[in-house]
C-alpha cells in the first residue's frame, strides 16, 4: 500500500494520551450500553458480549464518491433484480463454474428443480450490499469491490457508528465536524423492506423467519433488526431457525405455504446458508429447497443468491453485457465506470490469457472464489502458486479481479483485548451501500436506497470483514 495518496483525517491525530485514554474507555462503554456488540469467538458465552472492533473517530471518505454511490444504488438494484430473472444468462454464465464449484452446483440444482416444478411465490425481496473501495488510480473514483444478495450485515450496528463517533468528537470538542457524516437510517431501511414483504403476503397470523447460523456470534446485528420489528410493528411475530430447525419442523401446505411447527411463514431473511459450512448433510440443502418451492417470500430466493456469485460479476463487467438488463444509455455508461477489471479463468483463450496475465503481474490482481463471508481471498504474490496447483477446470471456480488501490487515512482501530492506549494506524476503508427491491419477473414493486455501512481495516490487511475479525466498523467523513 506504499505510496497510496492521504485522505485529510477528521481530527488532528495524534490525540494527548490521557484524553485518548478517558475518550477510549468511554466510546468503549458506549458501544457495548447501545449494542454495538458481537458475541466473542475466542472466549464464547451467550451470555456475554464484548464491543464489536470500531474506529475511534470517523474515516474520511470522498464526498462526491460517496453521493455517487448513493445514488446509483437503486439503478443497481434493478440491474440485480433482472440479472436474478435471466434464467438463460444465469445457466450459461455459471455453466462451467458448476461443474467444479460443489457448493454454487448444489444452489444450481435447487434453482433448477424449482424452475421445473414452479415457484410457489413469485415475488422475492432483495436487500443488497454494494461494497466499494475509492480507487487513487482513478482520482479516487469508487470502485465496484462486490456486490451482496444473501445475508447483507451490519445494517443494524452500523446504525450505532454514527452516534458512538458523533459523542468521540463531542468529547473532542470537535462537534461542528459531525455535520459532514451523512445521516444513516440502515436499520430502518432494511427492516422496513421485510415489513413491505411480510405485508404483500397478506396474512396477519403469518411470521418473519430469520435463517440463523448454529452459533451466532455477530448478535446484535440480527437482533437490532429482530427488535426493531417488533418495537415498530408489535403485530409481526419474528422467529429465528436453523436450516437443520427448518428441515425437521417444517412442510407445506395445500397452497404451498411453509408451515415451521404451526407458524406459517411469510418472509424469509436469511442470515445462514451462503456458505457450504452452514450445510451438515442433505438435511439442510433439503430444507433450503422446501423453502425456494413455497409461498414465503424469501430473501433472497435462490436465483437472487446465484446472481450475486462472483463468476456472475465477472460476466456482468464485460462490454456490451449490460445493454442486456439496464435500457438507459446514461445509467449504462454509470455503471460501467463503477466496475474494475474482472476477468475469467475458465479453459478457454480468454482464461488462458487471464492465467498467464496473473503469473506475470500478480501484484496487479486478487483471485476470488464463488463466496460469502470473507477470508476466502488470494492477494497479489500468493496468486501464482495457487493458480499453478489447479488444474486447467478447476480454475472456472474462481475470477480475477484489478486491485483496487484505496487511498489511505490515520485512525486509531479499537478492538477488544486491544493495546491501551491504541496508537495511530494507517487504515482503508470500503463503503457499503444497501438497497432494498421487491418484485417479480415482470415489475418492480419497491426499489430504494437503504443507508450505508463502513468497513475499515489496517492498510497493510488484505482481507477486511468485520465477523472474519479483521477489519472495523466506522462512519464516513465525507471531504471535498
Amino acid at each position: 500500500m506504499a505510496g497510496n495518496p492521504t485522505l485529510e483525517e477528521c481530527v488532528q491525530l495524534p490525540i494527548k494520551e490521557e484524553l485518548l485514554m478517558e475518550v477510549t474507555e468511554k466510546a468503549k462503554d458506549w458501544a457495548i450500553m447501545h449494542g454495538a456488540a458481537m458475541r466473542s469467538k475466542t472466549n464464547f458465552s451467550a451470555d456475554s458480549l464484548n464491543f464489536a472492533p470500531f474506529l475511534l473517530t470517523p474515516s474520511s471518505f470522498p464526498r462526491k464518491e460517496f453521493e455517487k454511490a448513493v445514488a446509483l444504488q437503486t439503478i443497481i438494484n434493478r440491474l440485480m433484480h433482472n440479472v436474478a430473472h435471466d434464467e438463460e444468462f444465469l445457466t450459461t454464465t455459471l455453466a462451467e463454474t458448476i461443474k467444479v464449484d460443489e457448493f454454487t452446483g448444489n444452489l444450481f440444482n435447487i434453482y433448477k428443480k424449482v424452475l421445473a416444478s414452479g415457484f410457489g411465490q413469485d415475488l422475492s425481496l432483495g436487500i443488497l450490499r454494494s461494497d466499494y473501495l475509492a480507487h487513487v488510480f482513478a482520482e479516487n473514483a469508487i470502485k465496484q469491490v462486490e456486490i451482496n444478495t444473501i445475508a447483507s450485515s451490519f445494517g443494524g450496528i452500523s446504525t450505532h457508528m454514527l452516534p458512538l463517533q458523533s459523542f468521540v468528537l463531542s468529547e473532542l470538542d470537535c462537534a461542528e465536524k459531525i455535520k459532514n457524516m451523512p445521516d444513516n437510517q440502515a436499520l430502518a431501511g432494511i427492516c422496513n423492506g421485510m415489513v413491505r414483504a411480510w405485508e404483500i403476503y397478506n396474512n396477519p397470523k403469518a411470521v418473519i423467519m430469520f435463517i440463523i447460523e448454529d452459533v451466532t456470534y455477530n448478535i446484535c446485528d440480527q437482533r437490532f433488526h429482530e427488535f426493531y420489528i417488533r418495537e415498530k410493528y408489535p403485530h409481526i411475530k419474528v422467529v429465528r431457525r436453523t436450516l437443520t430447525e427448518v428441515h425437521d419442523a417444517g412442510k407445506l401446505g395445500l397452497e404451498k405455504q411453509l408451515v415451521v411447527g404451526d407458524l406459517e411463514v411469510a418472509v424469509i431473511y436469511f442470515r445462514a446458508g451462503y456458505e457450504p459450512g452452514h450445510y451438515h448433510s442433505h438435511k439442510e440443502w433439503d430444507a433450503r429447497y422446501l423453502m425456494e418451492s413455497s409461498k414465503a417470500i424469501k430473501c433472497p430466493s435462490i436465483h437472487y443468491h446465484l446472481a450475486g456469485t462472483k463468476k456472475v460479476q465477472q460476466a456482468l463487467a464485460q462490454p456490451e453485457m449490460l445493454e442486456r438488463f439496464i435500457s438507459d444509455p446514461e445509467e449504462i455508461k454509470a455503471i460501467g465506470k463503477i466496475f474494475t477489471g474482472l476477468y475469467s479463468l475458465e479453459d478457454n483463450d480468454v482464461g488462458n490469457n487471464t492465467y498467464e496475465m496473473a503469473l506475470k503481474e500478480p501484484e496487479r490482481f486478487v483471485l476470488k472464489p464463488q463466496r460469502e463471508g470473507g477470508g476466502n481471498n488470494v492477494y497479489g504474490l500468493d496468486i501464482p502458486d495457487v493458480l499453478r496447483k489447479m488444474s486447467r477446470v478447476e480454475r472456472s471456480a474462481w475470477i480475477l479481479m484489478d486491485l483496487i488501490k484505496p487511498p489511505i487515512s490515520k485512525g486509531y482501530m479499537i478492538r477488544p483485548g486491544g493495546q491501551m492506549p491504541p496508537s495511530v494506524v494507517d487504515v482503508v476503508s470500503e463503503l457499503g451501500i444497501f438497497g432494498v427491491v421487491i418484485g417479480d419477473v415482470d415489475n418492480i414493486i419497491c426499489n430504494y436506497q437503504a443507508g450505508h455501512m463502513l468497513r475499515t481495516k489496517v492498510a497493510t490487511a488484505n482481507e477486511g470483514g468485520v465477523a472474519a475479525g479483521l477489519g472495523a466498523l466506522d462512519s464516513p467523513y465525507l471531504v471535498d
